[in-house]
């Protein structure tokens, strides 16, 4: 399956305004990021792990499914793929996640006119 596999951060573009964005002004911006995907079909499991926190999620693409933010706040938000990006409005911002080539690149947009863009580009570890 296209996003099955393991990945870690490599690069990220405005991650500090994004978390002020959200409201998360505390979090850490230096910690390494690993994110493990299982693709079943349209069934996922979704788990992200930094130091002293890990949260996972599973969705079934095409359905409205309960998710969890990282702060630990449940959602129920519908889950899509069109042309192979997944797409979930989160409750502050707008995810989209895609495989370009071998790298796994995730992307969020905060709403409003000075919306945040927020770019994390992993690769498989």
């Amino acid at each position: 399956m296209a996003f099955t596999g393991k990945y870690q951060l490599e690069s990220q573009e405005n991650y500090e305004e994004f978390l002020e964005a959200v409201g998360l002004l505390n979090a850490k911006t230096d910690c390494k990021v690993v994110t493990d995907v299982v693709q079943d079909g349209n069934d996922f499991t979704w788990t992200q792990t930094i130091p002293n926190r890990t949260w996972s999620n599973k969705f079934t693409v095409g359905q409205e499914c309960e998710l969890e933010t990282m702060t630990g706040a449940k959602f129920k938000a519908p889950v899509t793929m069109e042309g192979g990006k997944i797409s979930i409005q989160f409750p502050q911002y707008f995810f989209t996640a895609e495989m370009i080539e071998d790298k796994f690149i995730m992307t969020c947009i905060t709403p409003g006119e000075k919306g945040v863009v927020f770019k994390r580009v992993n690769k498989r570890i």
